[in-house]
């Protein structure tokens, strides 16, 4: 990507816009983007990361391609974008947000100079709008962004609270946190295990965690709602769990053996009844990027996307899950993701450089991947 790291660099709002760098709603313009003067690419890029007030529209173009895509429930979007030192993986670098109206209107935005090093948050779609991950071990920091652009509050905690309908993973691990609409609360789910690698929350309020202790009876899915067990499942002795993935009845862990992803273990009933899945049209030993570029995601429908960063994806055939059939793309998306009944596909270069890829940007698909189309703001 056009920048040194795909991480999403942002900080909060709250901290001053500068130059170009307000919101919609607090008098910047449609356009207020600076004329690149005349030279070439690196540059302007570079000229746009040394800037210490540097404009979104500026920081955006420079960027090429969002770095991640958080969608509201009403389908608002707030693209992010990284713009970092090419050289090497310090020195100075630039942020961007921009918030996007279901129909395609930029209704918000603000830029940042910041440096490569700098740890940052990233955003969460939420109930209207969205919420940072704090960028430390706990939960301060977190804070919100509603969809036209203005800086929520956020309560945080340290008390657990139990998973309840409607809550949102917000932090996987170190720290696992979860937020509640109702109340804008951000906290730590109650009773996850000490040995939770991978966790998820879904729509029921189950929370599920594959938990890897270290004792002779290996892996195994736990589930939980309100801080109490619902239930837990082994994973077959012969193999490690992975990264998982559960919305509504659906849940779904990786299979893995010597650091390879070798298939998953499924559920569509809410835990009752498992199948193993080492085929089913996908072609297991072909994935060769490791279990940390493992693409894992559940459809409102039910079905499974599966696939690697960077390569191949595979989407089920039906909700069942047993066979799957292969993701056509228009180009090779370095990350794939699933929002509501939306996958969104970015394009982006796979390593630091100050041209674009071929097709960069955002791609978004509402057929479960049949038809594909370049995204695009209306003005």
């Amino acid at each position: 990507m056009a920048a040194t790291s795909a991480a999403l660099v942002l900080t909060a709002c709250g901290q001053g816009d500068s130059g170009g760098g307000a919101s919609r709603g607090e008098g910047s313009a449609k356009g207020d983007s600076a004329t690149w003067s005349n030279g070439d690419r690196e540059e302007r890029y570079k000229r746009v990361i040394e800037d210490p007030h540097p404009r979104p529209a500026d920081v955006i173009e420079a960027a090429g391609a969002p770095a991640g895509v958080a969608r509201a429930d009403d389908g608002s979007l707030l693209l992010q974008y990284e713009a970092g030192n090419v050289e090497d993986d310090e020195g100075p670098a630039a942020s961007a947000w921009r918030v996007v109206a279901p129909e395609g209107r930029t209704v918000a935005e603000h830029a940042e100079h910041t440096d490569a090093e700098a740890a940052w948050a990233r955003f969460k779609g939420v109930r209207g709008g969205f919420v940072s991950l704090p960028p430390g071990e706990g939960a301060d920091g977190a804070y919100g962004i509603d969809v036209h652009g203005k800086r929520q509050k956020v309560t945080t905690k340290e008390t657990a609270l139990g998973t309840r309908p409607g809550d949102i993973l917000l932090a996987e691990l170190e720290p696992t946190l979860i937020y509640r609409p109702a109340t804008r609360t951000v906290a730590p789910p109650a009773a996850v295990s000490d040995d939770a690698r991978h966790i998820a929350v879904d729509e029921r309020g189950t929370a599920w965690t594959l938990n890897q202790p270290l004792t002779p009876e290996g892996d195994s899915i736990v589930r939980q709602r309100d801080g109490r067990t619902l239930g837990s499942t082994p994973v077959p002795k012969q193999y490690q769990g992975g990264k998982l993935t559960a919305r509504d009845g659906t849940a779904a862990v990786a299979l893995l053996q010597e650091e390879s992803v070798r298939g998953l273990l499924v559920t569509t009933d809410g835990g009752k009844s498992w199948h193993e899945l080492t085929g089913g049209g996908i072609p297991w030993q072909d994935l060769k990027r490791g279990p940390e570029f493992l693409v894992l995601e559940a459809l409102p429908d039910g079905r499974l996307l599966v696939g690697e960063e960077s390569g191949r994806q595979w989407i089920a055939d039906d909700p069942t899950n047993r066979a799957f059939h292969a993701l056509k793309t228009p180009k090779t998306f370095t990350s794939l993701t699933v929002h509501g009944t939306t996958l969104y596909g970015i394009v982006d270069t796979t390593t630091a450089t100050y041209d674009l890829a071929d097709g960069e940007g955002l791609w978004t698909s509402r057929d479960a991947g049949r038809t594909w189309q370049r995204y695009e703001e209306r003005g």
